[in-house]
């Protein structure tokens, strides 16, 4: 594992120890009613979401507020969303001081992550890491029973052997080389401590397969580039989720209808070349250690914004069965051909090489030369940058 992201995730840790006697363990009392989910006279359970007022947190925050199923939604960002039915806190999810916005939620949903790919990466894990371990300790403190966490299926690593589909038992196997993998992987392990260091505290996992719907990652910005990248000998599936279906899988948490650690996505997969029939984008073919050297390369010198372990969750199988969800009921709504549709038509127009964003005269030479060839002209063009800058 990456020595770089193991410092920073240890100076996290430091952070967290010096300000965690701020928030103090429940009393007997609070401890005891974590059992309860459902308040006396009301119907069903108060729910607070962080992360409420973007992307998927403000999706969930609408859903639950709609909700006969639920009493009442406490809603947490830094910024005031829309929804206009939930309670909102504004404060950052690091603040110990969330203890007190938590104080009567009987369930928290933690959806405060940063992903962007254009993050410094010691911030983000120092943002995610820490805002993890603060939520999950003040909503110890403040006697909620349940902590529901979304990461990602990417967990489960991306690996030649791995089998069609996995289960949600499976061994966690990724490393820390692909874009914010790493803070996923340390908040799985925050998850499994939390209920040994706050008994009573129940922890829920969500694990979605290739998040579509509004999303920017480095999966979703593959399907922009005029080539497909195929690694020569890799054996790519694709399998999506829906934000929609993530919003259901999170719901179902909530209401306590499944719990443990939940794998979410379409039923099935997609071969790659079912990918490109449907998308009607060619692919380029390289050999593996050329396509991992360039996108070592050019993430080194800050031209792409993926590091090359990205590349592996293209090249081979990380499909999950859902099974647990599916035992409980929930269905996906989506199927991975719909939601391939919809992630299409949302990067219309978005022209991108090895996960950088080019202009439009760019795109214009990568349809006609190849991505090789544009991402060769790109650094050209960073070079002349550089080199004009420092006439000046």
């Amino acid at each position: 594992m990456d020595a770089t992201w193991y410092v920073r995730v240890t100076r996290a840790r430091m952070e967290n120890n010096r300000w965690r006697h701020l928030v103090s363990s429940p009393d007997p009392q609070v401890r005891a009613a974590r059992n309860h989910s459902t308040p006396a006279g009301g119907r069903g359970p108060v729910v607070a979401v962080t992360g409420a007022a973007t992307g998927v947190g403000a999706l969930l925050t609408e859903r639950l507020a709609a909700s006969d199923e639920i009493k009442q939604v406490v809603a947490i960002d830094e910024r005031r969303g829309e929804c206009d039915a939930a309670q909102w806190h504004i404060l950052d999810v690091r603040d110990p001081a969330i203890a007190d916005k938590l104080r009567g939620a009987d369930v928290v949903v933690h959806l405060a992550l940063d992903l962007d790919l254009g993050s410094d990466s010691a911030a983000r894990t120092a943002y995610n890491v820490r805002g993890t371990q603060t939520v999950l300790t003040a909503a110890a403190a403040a006697g909620v029973h349940r902590v529901v966490l979304c990461t990602s299926a990417m967990v489960y690593g991306a690996l030649p052997d791995n089998e069609l589909p996995l289960s949600e038992e499976a061994e966690l196997k990724a490393t820390a080389e692909a874009t914010g993998v790493g803070d996923l992987l340390e908040i799985e392990r925050l998850a499994r401590r939390a209920p040994r260091a706050h008994p009573g505290l129940n922890v829920t996992v969500v694990r979605p397969a290739v998040l579509v719907g509004g999303t920017d990652t480095a999966l979703t910005r593959y399907f922009e580039s005029p080539r497909l990248l195929v690694v020569a000998g890799s054996r790519p599936a694709w399998q999506f989720c829906h934000v929609e279906d993530l919003c259901g899988a999170l719901e179902y948490a909530v209401l306590e209808k499944v719990d443990g650690e939940l794998a979410v996505g379409c039923d099935g997969w997609l071969e790659q070349e079912e990918v490109e029939e449907l998308s009607g984008i060619r692919r380029m073919e390289l050999p593996s250690a050329v396509a991992l050297g360039a996108a070592a390369r050019l993430h080194r010198i800050g031209l792409t914004p993926s590091p090359a372990g990205d590349l592996a969750y293209t090249m081979y199988p990380w499909v999950v069965s859902g099974s647990r969800l599916h035992d409980a009921g929930w269905r996906p709504r989506w199927t991975n051909e719909e939601v391939l549709a919809e992630l299409l038509e949302e990067v219309a127009g978005r022209h991108t090489v090895a996960g950088r964003r080019l202009g439009r005269k760019d795109a214009t030479a990568a349809g006609a030369a190849g991505a090789t060839v544009a991402l060769l002209g790109a650094a050209a063009v960073v070079r002349r940058a550089r080199k004009a800058r420092r006439r000046v």
